[in-house]
């Protein structure tokens, strides 16, 4: 094996909504990580492997970081701060038009303790003014010795090439940690459970999706044909009502969207059937959310 590419970890770590599931699936080339425009989407550390010549770049894509009130939100930042003291690398993303000061500060301090080298990459360069841009990369020069400042569009794909390059200049040398053919280290499982969960959070309103998580009771391999049961847990059977719509809409539409992913991914037909259920209290019961798997 060739021990002399750049091989390492990368954390990519920000506020909520800077951007960080969208570049990771657009280095990837496929989606991996749920995306939409709430905050909070990502909830798990998810990792995207990405070959080059030179390099394996080991993504971890963290939840964003942000003042946490519920047990699972403390565990999810929690776990979000934990992922930069396991890296050889860290990604800091800003939303470089709309700023999240404490989630920054917050982040900022973290750096300084982790001792790792960091590049900034500042997000949405598509729809920020030129002005806004060169008083950013101002502000934040003093307050942390960034190995690089790269303004970028991860959902435009600009710059992103320059990005890798800088990124690849700080892996260590060593050996792919991962078979070159291999894009992530979660399981379809895990992935089609995510893609049911993004649909939730795209379709339904502010309190639903923060109080609901999906679990895959059956994903069943048969002739041409993959049978998936998945449940979506909620608190309040109100939310139960929301989430089922009006003769059965809301949750028809997701299994539908949530179908056509599926299919997608995992390159044969699928056949899913979507429960509902009220687990009450579950984002802040310690035993259900281990076994919901947080």
């Amino acid at each position: 094996m060739h021990q002399d590419i750049g091989s390492g970890f990368v954390a990519i770590i920000g506020a909520p909504n800077a951007g960080k599931s969208t570049l990771l699936n657009q280095v990837l080339g496929q989606k991996i990580s749920i995306t939409s425009k709430k905050p909070q989407t990502t909830r798990d550390r998810i990792l995207g492997i990405v070959n080059r010549p030179g390099s394996q770049i080991v993504f971890v894509d963290t939840p964003g970081i942000h003042k946490s009130s519920t047990l699972l939100n403390k565990r999810i930042v929690d776990q979000a701060l934990q992922a930069v003291e396991d890296v050889d690398l860290i990604l800091f993303m800003v939303d470089a038009v709309s700023r999240n000061h404490a989630a920054e500060n917050q982040i900022i301090s973290r750096l300084h303790k982790a001792k790792k080298p960091v590049i900034l990459a500042l997000n949405k360069i598509d729809v920020a003014k030129k002005a806004d841009l060169f008083l950013l990369v101002e502000k934040f020069s003093p307050v942390f010795d960034f190995k690089a400042v790269i303004p970028i569009s991860a959902s435009q794909n600009i710059q992103v090439p320059q990005l890798m390059d800088e990124v690849e200049k700080y892996l260590p040398k060593g050996p792919r940690l991962f078979p070159e053919d291999t894009f992530t280290d979660v399981s379809e499982k895990f992935l089609v459970k995510e893609i049911v969960r993004e649909k939730v959070f795209r379709l339904t309103g502010m309190e639903i999706p923060y109080s609901s998580a999906v679990t895959v009771d059956a994903f069943d391999v048969e002739k041409k044909l993959i049978v998936i049961h998945a449940t979506i847990h909620v608190v309040r059977s109100s939310q139960k009502g929301i989430i089922i719509g009006k003769k059965g809409a809301m949750l028809s539409r997701i299994g539908t969207l949530a179908r056509i992913d599926m299919e997608k991914m995992l390159g044969t037909r699928v056949l899913l059937k979507l429960f509902v259920r009220v687990t009450k209290d579950w984002v802040s019961n310690q035993r259900i959310l281990n076994e919901l798997g947080y």
